[in-house]
């Protein structure tokens, strides 16, 4: 064995110990966290769900916010129309309160449960360890060593010993010695979930890092395509967020507003390409509409840089949406690996000691 090899035997035990027990805890967590949308839906039916087998008739859907809003006013903070596992209206209030409105009829449906409370706070600790401030730095890095280091030297030791036995490193012996079968079973699972568990860590940094994952992402951008907010000529101004409601017309549906509060009036307006969970690639578009009518265009895919397209689909890619219910069902299934490996390697570990 060469000093190189020993060096990263030692690498990968003490990268297990450390960043694997972070991976463990963030592939627990996310992996509770896959199923949220069915989860809150059967659970809070009263809140989320209605009794309509039809699709949503966007203007019945866009009169009803037009009306919450003129009588909620400076209350607003967010609003929320239908996405995903929610069907109804939701608004979210500067005290911090949040209600629910049946979409049709504006009717109230009661505050924010629990169980929504407990998955918000669930992604919460997914993406910072419930650690103010600097808890996400500690999950991103954690992340990105995990994969540049963590797994890759995993690899580079599997390879050194079934190199040129390549299937004997694919076979796990279920009646092995209880020493043999961890071996069997850390090799087995890390080299299978080799790939899955790269791109979730990999597109797991991405919520910490970015800014800089955009700009290093801008190298498939091409030269005249650049990331730049630019009013859209192609809409009317519009003098109010109301008047704006009343004569909506585009090929994405409103998913939120935004009431920023900047004292100038400016709404924050972030639009989808269909409301339900979809299979593929994750298609927006985010505006601005100010006071003097003018309408800023922040991002819309068609037109965005490559950069920005690649980076609207690290959500997707992370949770497994991008693949349907396979492949969010692979994300929940991996999730699960992190800790098998890490208690499998520290018993590889203990048994040569």
């Amino acid at each position: 064995m060469t000093r190189f090899q020993k060096f990263n035997r030692k690498l990968h035990l003490w990268l297990g110990i450390t960043c694997g027990l972070i991976a463990s805890f963030s592939g627990l967590t996310g992996s509770m966290y896959v199923w949220q949308p069915e989860i809150s839906a059967f659970l809070n039916s009263d809140l989320l769900e209605i009794q309509q087998k039809e699709e949503f008739d966007e203007s019945w859907l866009l009169n009803t916010m037009k009306s919450l809003i003129e009588e909620r006013g400076g209350e607003i903070s967010q609003i929320h129309l239908p996405y995903r596992e929610q069907q109804t209206i939701s608004i979210d209030y500067k005290d911090g309160k949040t209600e629910y409105f049946h979409p049709y009829s504006g009717t109230y449906l009661g505050e924010k449960s629990n169980s929504i409370k407990f998955f918000e706070k669930l992604l919460i600790y997914h993406r910072t360890l419930g650690i103010a401030d600097y808890g996400k730095y500690i999950i991103g890095t954690s992340a990105l060593i995990f994969v540049f280091l963590l797994l890759m030297s995993g690899l580079k030791i599997w390879w050194d010993i079934y190199g040129k036995k390549v299937s004997s490193g694919f076979k796990l012996k279920w009646n092995s010695p209880k020493r043999l079968f961890n071996y069997n079973l850390h090799k087995v699972l890390g080299i299978f979930f080799f790939l899955p568990l790269g791109f979730m860590a990999f597109s797991g940094a991405y919520f910490t890092f970015n800014s800089s994952y955009k700009e290093v992402m801008q190298v498939f951008d091409l030269p005249k395509k650049v990331n730049q907010i630019y009013v859209d000529h192609s809409l009317p101004t519009y003098h109010s967020i109301g008047e704006y409601l009343t004569h909506y017309d585009e090929t994405y549906f409103i998913r939120a507003i935004y009431f920023l509060v900047d004292g100038n009036g400016k709404y924050k307006i972030r639009l989808i390409e269909r409301r339900e969970i979809q299979t593929g690639l994750r298609k927006t578009k985010e505006m601005e509409l100010h006071q003097d009518g003018s309408v800023l265009t922040l991002s819309d895919f068609p037109n965005d840089p490559l950069s920005l397209q690649m980076a609207g689909q690290f959500y997707p890619i992370h949770i497994g949406e991008i693949g349907g219910i396979v492949g969010r069902f692979l994300v929940f299934i991996s999730g699960f690996i992190p800790l098998v490996l890490l208690v499998s390697g520290w018993k590889i570990h203990n048994s040569k000691k």
